[in-house]
Formats: structure tokens, sequence, C-alpha cells
């Protein structure tokens, strides 16, 4: 009984040991090996919750715990890849500059780094702020308010994944342009703040008629992944956003 009431929250610490291990990655720009991690840790985040429900051991301490973890794997992480994209993009770029008071970066305990990068750690700022209202927030049960964490964090991974394994110049150059991850960084903090409803995927039953939305989305989530390998991701984002909002305008 008692490993029965313990095991979602070793499942949720299964998920901060994956978050701290991507953090490592991340830090030291390997972000292949970071987005693999924040992905099993997602992985587990869907599953503590799961189990947590389907033995009938929810509690308080498991709430509380799925936040801190998501922190890190789906709050953290993608701050700190954002940073790192952010550095690299001015580090690059010969017209994005601060003017001579600033230049282009700066050297703090000897570690060299653009200001503007940090503008990338907004998006960890913002993930507290979501995680905590949703922790206070008892109507999140079968639809989310704003982005999940989970998602974002899917979201901000998916860009050097692409540049990664996309094998496109332009969708590169497009990528490492500092205007165009400042605005990704601005609208991600938007999104996961939003007051706008997204379905969750929560099956109480497999039926078709009460899980429609799910099963379509499901459905295209493979279609996206088969044409469009890891750029897929953010379309899918762009989907599930917008079909949440297609459903509520049909439930209405």
């Amino acid at each position: 009984m008692a490993l029965k009431r313990h095991l979602p929250n070793i499942i949720t610490l299964l998920n901060l040991f994956c978050g701290s291990i991507a953090v490592l990655f991340a830090v030291q720009n390997n972000f292949v090996a970071a987005a693999l991690f924040v992905f099993l840790g997602i992985f587990f985040d869907f599953f503590d919750g799961l189990v947590a429900r389907k033995l009938n051991v929810q509690s308080p301490l498991g709430l509380q715990l799925d936040s801190l973890a998501d922190m890190v794997t789906s709050g953290l992480v993608p701050g700190i890849v954002m940073f790192k994209l952010l550095t690299l993009a001015t580090n690059a770029s010969t017209s994005f500059r601060l003017g001579d008071a600033w230049d282009s970066s700066m050297n703090w305990i000897s570690i060299q780094f653009s200001p503007i990068a940090l503008i990338g750690l907004l998006i960890t700022l913002a993930s507290a702020y979501r995680l905590a209202k949703f922790n206070l927030d008892e109507d999140q049960q079968s639809s989310f308010t704003g982005l999940p964490t989970p998602a974002n964090a899917l979201l901000i991974l998916s860009l050097p994944l692409i540049m990664e394994f996309q094998n496109s110049n332009a969708i590169n150059a497009i990528i490492l342009n500092p205007w165009f991850l400042v605005a990704m960084t601005l609208l991600s903090c938007y999104m996961l703040n939003a007051n706008i409803k997204l379905f969750a995927l929560k099956f109480k039953d497999w039926g078709f008629k009460n899980n429609a939305v799910r099963y379509i989305f499901i459905v295209m989530c493979a279609i996206f992944i088969v044409l469009f390998k890891f750029l897929a991701i953010p379309i899918i984002i762009v989907f599930y956003v917008l079909l949440s909002l297609f459903s509520k305008s049909l439930s209405k």
C-alpha cells in the first residue's frame, strides 16, 4: 500500500531527474541531448497524473511536487535554451548591437554573454507564474487556461532540433535571427498566461463522442510528424490552439 501511494510521486521525481540532466546538457550547448531528456521528463509528467487517478491516490503533495518538477523540465530548460540561442544569434549578427556603451557582450564572473540573451530567461519567469496560477485554479481539470508549460517547452526545444535535422539554410537563418528569437520569447510568455481555453489530453473514457477533438488531434499530430519531422512541433502547437478555439466555438 505504501508503494501504491508513493508511485505517482516517484514518477514525478523521474520527471525532475530528467529535467535536471537536461539543464546540464543545455548549458553545454548540447541541445539534442537536452531535448531528449525534456521529452522523457514530459513523458513521465503525463503518466504521473494518470497513475495517480487510476490508483486513486491524488494528493496535495503530488500536485505541488508535479509543479516543482515542471518548473525545471518545462520552465528552466526552455529558458536556458532560448538564452543560448539568443547568445549564438547575437554573436553571429553584425546588426544586432546595443551600442558602444554595452558592446555586444559583457563579461560577468568570467562568463561571456550577450545582455539581449537574458530576454530568453523571461520564458522561465512566465512558466513559474503560469504554474503558480495553475495550482490555485480549480477549473483547469478538463481544460487549460493558457499554453501548458510542457507544450511550450516542446515549442522552444524544437528550434535547435529543426536546425540540427531539417537541413534548411533558409529556416536556420530565420531561427538564428535575434529579432525572431525575441519575438518567439515574447509570444511564448504571452501564450503561457493568455486567457485562452485549451483542451487537455485527459481521457475519462475511450469513447469517440466525448473525445472526438482529442482523437482528431492525435491523428493529425502523427500526420504532421511524418510529413514535417521536427518542423511538425511548432505546427502542432499552432494546430492545438486553433483546434481548441474551434471546438470551443462549436460547443457554444
